[in-house]
């Protein structure tokens, strides 16, 4: 399947990748006339949200995982709200908690949170407070009824099920950067938060490059002309800068057009712009330089086995992380360029 973009050459989107260990994905089957053809999207990363190492630290893969020990997942207790830990990045247990694969690092996180409804909490916590006034003719207090309420949530804690989520965290030693797949930016300091906990010497700040997205993106739909590169796709979203904060969306929708420059130039600018790179990777880039949707095309993961059966975890990652070390120096380039790669050269 061919997908045109507004601005450089099509690209071929997978129609049959295989299972990928520890990934997402998802089905679906589009009919076409007698023919029914089968698409199944796979991607390492959903997003990635980038930190920069700061210089001078020169921990081992070693003493990382040694650390990360002390703090392996252990599930939520019966009153416990919430619990995070380090789990095995290959899924088996009691396996090591930092994969090293082709010099990259991949570590996993688990959080497990365990809730109850308000509306079940309140309406508990009523009846006892409708006891306490029939018995005793007594109401009472906000204080005391705050009490009952936490009281109420601990009893029924035991009882909740627990809503599990796992966080991937990729240390590239080499270029120095550390990549958190998150959705959001909350997520991703919870996580790098935890691992600095772990190890206290590492020292991370958020990627900075000299160009900000927001004008950059600006610039590529103005000029109608993508960076080396890349090709602009067809998703965009672009927000007003005054007091009305209009907001316009684009999905499916070319991008090369003069409403859209219009937009910009009237001060719309894009906070979300969907790119393809090298016609193997497609993602979203964000004003706040997250990279989304993350997604692998066609051709990508050809090295590896096709036995969905088959632990192809290290293949895997190879091939992710691989792909992903050359695009960001030119999603970076593009942007002007990284003042602390810059600083360290």
């Amino acid at each position: 399947m061919v997908v045109r973009h507004p601005f450089g050459v099509g690209v071929q989107r997978s129609i049959r990748s295989p299972c990928i260990a520890f990934m997402w994905q998802y089905q679906c089957r589009v009919k076409l006339g007698k023919f029914q053809l089968h698409f199944l999207k796979v991607c390492v990363f959903k997003n990635l949200i980038v930190y920069d190492i700061k210089p001078g630290w020169s921990g081992t893969a070693v003493r990382v995982e040694s650390a990360l020990q002390a703090g392996r997942f252990v599930a939520c207790a019966p009153t416990q709200e919430k619990s995070v830990g380090w789990v095995e990045p290959r899924g088996v247990e009691h396996g090591a908690l930092l994969e090293v694969v082709d010099g990259q690092w991949i570590l996993k996180l688990m959080i497990e949170t365990k809730t109850v409804p308000a509306s079940v909490v309140k309406r508990k916590a009523q009846e006892r407070i409708d006891h306490i006034e029939a018995t005793t003719g007594r109401k009472p207090g906000k204080k005391e009824t705050r009490d009952m309420r936490d009281d109420t949530r601990l009893a029924l804690l035991p009882q909740a099920f627990g809503k599990q989520m796992t966080v991937l965290i990729w240390i590239d030693p080499q270029a120095q950067r550390l990549l958190i797949d998150a959705a959001s930016q909350a997520r991703a300091d919870e996580a790098a938060n935890l691992l600095v906990q772990a190890v206290p010497d590492l020292l991370l700040q958020l990627i900075q490059t000299n160009v900000a997205p927001v004008t950059a993106m600006a610039d590529w739909l103005l000029s109608q002309a993508a960076p080396a590169g890349f090709s602009v796709d067809m998703e965009c979203e672009l927000k007003a800068t005054d007091t009305s904060k209009a907001v316009v969306r684009y999905s499916r929708h070319r991008l090369d057009t003069e409403e859209v420059q219009d937009h910009v130039r009237n001060g719309k600018l894009p906070t979300r712009l969907a790119l393809t790179w090298q016609g193997r990777v497609s993602l979203v880039l964000t004003e706040g330089l997250q990279l989304k949707k993350l997604a692998f095309l066609e051709g990508v993961f050809e090295r590896r086995g096709s036995d969905v059966n088959d632990d192809n975890f290290d293949a895997d990652v190879a091939i992710a992380t691989g792909e992903l070390r050359k695009l960001l120096p030119d999603l970076l380039q593009a942007l002007g360029g990284d003042p602390v790669a810059n600083d360290i050269e």
